[in-house]
């Protein structure tokens, strides 16, 4: 496919180049049968974006391209096409003068794991379940050689793809995303580091979750997991009925001692928590790029420590974990 064309290119000339056995089979199919209705409208908008040159980047808090080229009609024409592949739900952005104020301050939770990771210099990393990509960028920022996001969303695809659009073309060459979830990756034993950041509490599995992980890192290599974790002993597991935070997609949720315990099942060396804190308002709410429900509409607003189910509230966990 032409819209991935350079990405295989890149990818056959990593040490990632056994992916090449399968994906571009499935990335054929996914194009023929698997389009979401939207998706053409939302690939005209990426398409419709005006070219600029980059001479400001920034891989910081805010992830941002600027120009002195960029005219007022520009920037409203950025604004509009943007508009439309909403909601926006990890940032934030600035391209070109547009601010985009996702739902997800996703700097907060950089902001806690940053000084774990290590130098990520000459690696090969990969993000499981990234969204728009905006930890793709950091990592970037953080010294990887190549970055490869997976996510079957595919407005995300084309949010990507539209911040890619903006960024210099020897950065564009080093960031990837592809429609896949995980369980389309064959276990690739090549990464150096791996993140999984809010994914795996929406598993049905857990523990194939983790062994999934662990078969995409080389030996030695970095697990990054980040999710949500309850207050416990390694025997303390929350199984959600129908919704938690009024996600329905929520199967497990243990406590950090037991998911600890889980990593160690699954081969993982010296898994160490590196933060844990209760998610705020603050982090996850309501913007002009993202006006549906967030956070705030997810607690009981009798008594904000708890969920609207009666279940603690949303606490996360920073855990990482060698191969």
């Amino acid at each position: 496919m032409d819209l991935f064309k350079a990405d295989l290119i890149a990818l056959a000339q990593s040490p990632l180049s056994h992916w090449l056995e399968v994906l571009p089979a499935q990335l054929k199919h996914w194009h023929h049968h698997q389009l979401h209705g939207e998706w053409a409208h939302w690939y005209s908008c990426v398409r419709q974006l005006p070219a600029l040159n980059a001479e400001q980047v920034s891989l910081g808090d805010t992830v941002s391209v600027s120009s002195s080229a960029a005219a007022s009609a520009e920037q409203q024409r950025i604004d509009g096409l943007l508009k439309q592949l909403m909601p926006w739900r990890k940032g934030p952005f600035n391209l070109h003068g547009v601010a985009i104020d996702t739902e997800w301050r996703s700097d907060f939770k950089w902001q806690r794991l940053a000084a774990h990771i290590g130098d990520l210099s000459g690696h090969q990393v990969m993000d499981i379940g990234c969204g728009s990509g905006y930890h793709l960028w950091r990592m970037l920022e953080a010294g990887a050689e190549q970055v490869w996001g997976i996510d079957p969303g595919q407005l995300f695809v084309a949010q990507f793809l539209a911040v890619r659009h903006f960024m210099p073309a020897a950065l564009a060459a080093r960031a990837h995303l592809f429609p896949l979830g995980i369980d389309d990756l064959p276990p690739l034993a090549s990464l150096d580091t791996v993140f999984s950041m809010g994914v795996l509490y929406h598993r049905r599995s857990p523990m194939d979750f983790l062994q999934q992980l662990h078969g995409l890192l080389k030996p030695g290599g970095q697990l990054v997991l980040e999710t949500l974790v309850i207050e416990g002993d390694e025997n303390s597991v929350l199984v959600p009925g129908q919704s938690y935070g009024k996600m329905r997609n929520v199967w497990f949720i243990p406590s950090t001692a037991a998911l600890l315990h889980w990593l160690e099942r699954c081969r993982f060396k010296q898994p160490r928590l590196v933060d844990e804190s209760l998610t705020s308002v603050a982090e996850q709410r309501r913007t002009e790029w993202m006006q549906g429900q967030s956070l705030a509409d997810f607690l009981d607003p009798l008594d904000p420590s708890k969920t609207i189910e009666g279940y603690p509230a949303p606490r996360r966990a920073v855990i990482i974990a060698s191969a």
